[in-house]
């Protein structure tokens, strides 16, 4: 089984591909969507999302990291990719999910769900755009407003080249609000030749197991429920239902996580709040460090706290 963690806007930058590639027991993961608009990036932007690409593509645990790219220029798309590749991308993935509305409102995104033939054009170019032993792939959701063209859509992908796809098994309208329905995914899993990976609210192993089960597929991608338990994958592939980490290794990953590098302390502090907010759901002690936390700016004096 492949565990693979998914690329999320604000969340799952190069900061935390590192803590979590640190501890966690990932195949790879992907970066957050790199816009494409009507021009081939510098290559500060592609290491900006991506410093990885310094490092053969891989976070310091050697977990690869796969570029994501959101758009609707097909070759402008295929230029992107020709770039990424060229500093060392090991693979392209294209984002037919994201339900932004500002995203949406510029044709990027889930909105391109409602137009296979594009999705097809957008993944061919890319594909033909990059060496044959550089993967591309594609994540996509159910549909836009409706799952009217969800087979359509993932045929568009297989047959554009595509070497696997991965779905979120809820709809742009359904946004985030649970649950996901994973039982959907069966049919696109059971029509394509390609791999099917499975995505969304996968938050313990019995949610993994539930999925595997309803999508019939064989590997899933995890998302927030990958930062919320630092070693759900560990538990995935263990078959617990019980946290492997103790909360003093995870006081170790907070530390590490704050000792990254940021543009900023202020932009730093609020990402960690972020984080320890999120493991409150898992960890009580969270919950207990965040109180003594929340009014903190600095960086020194926040792990000077933890540490205690």
């Amino acid at each position: 089984m492949k565990l693979i963690l998914a690329p999320m806007e604000g969340l799952t930058d190069p900061i935390m591909r590192d803590v979590l590639t640190h501890v966690g027991s990932f195949d790879w993961c992907v970066t957050e969507f790199i816009r494409v608009t009507n021009s081939i990036l510098p290559d500060h932007v592609y290491h900006s999302y991506c410093p990885e690409l310094k490092s053969n593509g891989c976070t310091s645990a050697g977990t690869p990291v796969h570029i994501q790219f959101l758009g609707n220029d097909p070759i402008m798309l295929a230029e992107n990719a020709r770039r990424a590749v060229a500093l060392g991308a090991p693979a392209i993935d294209l984002n037919f999910g994201c339900p932004a509305k500002t995203v949406n409102k510029h044709k990027g995104g889930a909105v391109l769900l409602d137009e296979p033939e594009v999705i097809h054009e957008l993944v061919k170019a890319v594909r033909q755009a990059v060496p044959s032993t550089i993967p591309v792939s594609a994540k996509m959701r159910l549909g836009y407003l409706d799952e009217n063209h969800t087979l359509e859509n993932a045929h568009a992908i297989e047959d554009a080249g595509a070497n696997w796809l991965t779905v979120h098994a809820r709809t742009k309208a359904d946004g985030y609000t649970p649950p996901a329905y994973w039982e959907k995914i069966y049919p696109i899993q059971d029509a394509l030749k390609i791999n099917v990976i499975a995505n969304g609210e996968i938050w313990n192993n019995q949610h993994a197991k539930a999925c595997l089960e309803q999508s019939g597929c064989q590997d899933l991608m995890v998302g927030r429920g990958a930062v919320t338990t630092p070693d759900l994958t560990q538990c995935i592939r263990q078959n617990t239902d019980h946290a492997l980490l103790h909360w003093k290794d995870l006081i170790e990953l907070q530390i590490r996580f704050l000792s990254g590098t940021s543009k900023t302390e202020v932009g730093m502090v609020g990402r960690y709040k972020q984080w320890l907010g999120m493991m409150s759901k898992a960890y009580p002690e969270a919950k207990l460090l965040w109180n003594e936390v929340k009014r903190l700016k600095q960086i020194d004096e926040i792990i000077e706290k933890i540490s205690m």
